[in-house]
């Protein structure tokens, strides 16, 4: 096939476009989860331990960030066709290819739901509990969580009137984590596109022979 030359330089262009894409979005998605971990950029809630379990749990770090990341450096690679890549035939490229996706697709999808979880629950903060007409004291939790009557992502009212500290825990926690969401769904669109560029790559090297 008189194509099959051309088609196979436009797919090794498009891996090594998404690797590029893929490593930029990780990088941005570790430091959305960074930021998370320092309300107000104060330091004093990590040291503390008053931040929330999704944060905490830093799937932007090690899920939309590290496995993203080492899986964009993977594509990338075989994009360039360097190193080891170079003289690897089209089975073996494919291989790589799906192994590489299926960990970007991963790190991608934990993120995406820790990410989704977090705004369904809402940020960690202390607040009082007789604003839910319970005895009145200060604690530190998640008063969202069981708020069954009003939906606080819509409710902006409550943003500024129910969490006492952190400061903006509200406006924080929604942005980053909303950052995230968004990061990882673009990571789980770009890794769709990965997959069928890779099975293309490996028509055409078929072709090519």
């Amino acid at each position: 096939m008189l194509f099959s030359p051309c088609m196979l330089a436009c797919s090794r262009t498009c891996s090594r476009i998404l690797g590029l894409s893929l490593g930029t979005s990780a990088l941005f998605a570790a430091m959305a989860n960074m930021a998370l971990l320092f309300p107000n950029w104060d330091v004093t809630f990590l040291l503390r331990g008053l931040i929330g379990r999704h944060a905490m749990l830093g799937s932007g770090l090690w899920g939309g960030g590290l496995m993203v990341l080492t899986a964009a450096t993977f594509i990338s690679l075989m994009g360039w066709r360097y190193g080891c890549f170079s003289k690897s035939g089209p089975c073996r490229s494919v291989l790589t290819a799906q192994l590489s996706s299926g960990l970007a697709l991963l790190g991608a999808l934990i993120c995406f739901i820790t990410s989704g979880v977090a705004l369904k629950v809402g940020p960690f903060c202390m607040f009082d509990v007789s604003f839910f007409n319970q005895t009145q004291a200060w604690t530190y939790g998640y008063p969202f969580k069981d708020l069954h009557n009003r939906n606080y992502l819509y409710d902006r009212s409550l943003w500024s009137s129910v969490c006492l500290e952190p400061s903006e825990a509200v406006v924080w926690h929604v942005s980053f984590f909303s950052v995230l969401l968004c990061i990882s769904l673009l990571q789980l669109l770009l890794v769709v596109i990965h997959f069928i560029n890779s099975f293309l790559g490996l028509f055409c090297s078929l072709c090519e022979k």
